[in-house]
């Protein structure tokens, strides 16, 4: 199966990516190498970071500390960061993205040992609907019904499809079913989706420009998008997928980044996450308890009936990786190109 040339788009990544120097509202600026960080990360999390760093300057080890970002899809972002795409802070959609720079020498091998396992952002699988949801959709069986268009980001490059297509096949084993059936339930899911975007930021683009019924999302990702004015409505299954998005610095990060990741996972860092959509980390941080652009502003994160975990549900991110993301016969990707689907 030949998804793309990895090391010819990592190639040019890092000739199309040009980092911008700036501060965090935006601003070009020339900063002190010494005194900036690099982050690059996959799309989503962009304004949270953007929000976060604003806070970090007005601490005493974030006054004058500079910023150069670079987003993008998650995958494409980390085989990037291998082929020279400068970085001090990676966030990325799935861990994997993380090891494959432990591999390459770039990032400890125990960057994942600390008490939030690695893990700096969360959330969870929501359906993106029409206003007034007027296919109906309510359920994952309402996702397989005929004329139900899909749009959801391509897994070849983006880590939010990863959490889709998990959610997909996993709900199927939570509610009794055998692999058999959720092998089959992936088959027609992937039959009825109609865009597959690089990213979830493209996906959610594509669908606010008219594309599709449903749009498989990060619950964050709908409520960001009410805040800026593009809001969809959004159903939150009895059965999700808990997303655990991966932090670390490199092995050769600028001074203040150990800063930055200590602030990032701190409960100021945590309310910003949430104020944006993202679910804290921890339970106990404090973010005011409204969160505008979610459904329901003062219940912004309600608790999700069946919430699955790769951990206690698919056995890990390396039987996951191998099981459903091998390029040669992984299940999903075998399913996306049984439907008639590119991966390129």
């Amino acid at each position: 199966m030949q998804i793309r040339s990895r090391a010819a788009l990592a190639a040019a990544l890092v000739g199309a990516l040009a980092l911008s120097a700036c501060s965090p509202g935006g601003a070009s600026s020339e900063g002190d190498a010494d005194n900036t960080i690099s982050i690059v990360g996959f799309a989503v999390p962009e304004a949270a970071n953007k929000n976060i760093a604003a806070e970090f300057n007005k601490t005493d080890e974030g006054e004058g500390v500079q910023f150069q970002t670079s987003y993008g899809p998650s995958g494409d972002q980390s085989r990037a960061v291998v082929a020279g795409l400068e970085a001090d802070y990676v966030h990325f959609s799935v861990p994997t993205d993380v090891t494959r720079l432990v591999d390459e020498g770039l990032v400890a091998d125990d960057w994942d040992s600390g008490e939030n396992k690695g893990v700096v952002s969360r959330s969870v699988v929501v359906f993106g609907v029409r206003d007034g949801n007027p296919k109906n959709i309510k359920t994952w069986a309402d996702l397989i019904k005929p004329g139900v268009e899909i749009v959801t980001p391509n897994p070849a490059s983006s880590g939010a499809a990863r959490w889709n297509a998990l959610a997909a096949y996993g709900q199927v084993i939570s509610d009794g079913g055998t692999e058999e059936e959720a092998t089959d339930y992936v088959d027609k899911f992937f039959k009825n989706v109609v865009s597959l975007p690089s990213s979830g930021r493209d996906a959610t683009t594509a669908f606010l420009g008219g594309t599709g019924d449903v749009l498989m999302a990060y619950e964050n990702e709908a409520i960001l998008a009410a805040q800026n004015d593009e809001g969809f409505e959004y159903v939150l299954p009895d059965t999700s997928l808990l997303i655990e998005n991966a932090g670390a610095i490199l092995e050769d990060a600028s001074a203040p980044s150990q800063a930055w990741l200590d602030y990032v996972l701190s409960d100021e860092g945590q309310k910003q996450f949430a104020l944006t959509g993202f679910r804290p980390i921890r339970d106990d941080v404090d973010y005011g308890g409204t969160v505008e652009g979610a459904t329901d502003p003062s219940n912004p994160f309600p608790e999700v009936p069946t919430l699955l975990t790769v951990d206690n549900d698919f056995g890990g991110w390396d039987e996951v990786s191998t099981k459903f993301f091998d390029e040669e016969n992984g299940l999903i990707f075998t399913a996306i190109l049984n439907a008639g689907l590119s991966l390129e």
